[in-house]
């Protein structure tokens, strides 16, 4: 039978089964399927997006797919502008961790790999340096993790090699080893960056 109600790549917004592409809240996954379900006499059409390593699956309203912030996965300029990204310093606010934090979680969860690289570059610690808190660490890996799936998946390379990658590139940022060892005037002068990026 063939109605008219045929959707079209346009309605899935360029998306397709087989692509790997990243959900913000939850980062790369692949839709495996996009399914029709009749929900309160309505029919839906979903993406079913698979997060192997988190054993999880998610269904995507395919309307919904760009508001909800699905997006493909990174161009390689992007990769490589993200990896370049880490190789500079760090820019730390001088405000209440707590507020801190809430802004990281934020940047995570916003699916942007350059917001998300940024997190990595600011709560990187190298082995001279002093230990993070728990939650620092926290955050750190959350944010490792998103960037090393989604280089891995765009560079076709294990998550291995794509971890090696960012720590050859934040082995090359300068370290503030020396701002770090003076105590955080807290909530001072919010919004204030302790160090200039370089350009």
């Amino acid at each position: 039978m063939t109605t008219a109600k045929k959707t079209t790549t346009a309605g899935r917004q360029g998306f397709k089964t087989g692509e790997a592409v990243v959900y913000p809240a939850h980062g790369v996954g692949r839709i495996t399927a996009i399914e029709e379900q009749e929900i309160a006499g309505y029919k839906l059409e979903l993406f079913v997006v698979s997060f192997e390593k988190d054993k999880m699956v998610l269904r995507v309203p395919t309307a919904k797919a760009n508001s909800v912030g699905m997006r493909k996965l990174a161009e390689p300029e992007l990769v490589k502008k993200a990896l370049d990204l880490l190789t500079g310093r760090a820019r730390i606010k001088r405000t209440m961790w707590s507020r801190r934090a809430q802004e990281y979680e934020a940047k995570i969860n916003s699916g942007d790999l350059l917001a998300v690289t940024e997190v990595v570059r600011d709560l990187y610690r190298s082995e001279a340096q002093p230990e993070q808190s728990y939650s620092e660490r926290q955050l750190y890996e959350a944010a490792l993790d998103r960037i090393v799936r989604e280089i891995s998946s765009v560079n076709r390379i294990t998550e291995t090699e794509a971890l090696k990658l960012i720590e050859q590139s934040l082995a090359k940022s300068p370290r503030r080893a020396k701002s770090e060892a003076e105590p955080e005037a807290e909530g001072e002068s919010d919004g204030d960056d302790i160090q200039e990026e370089a350009a």
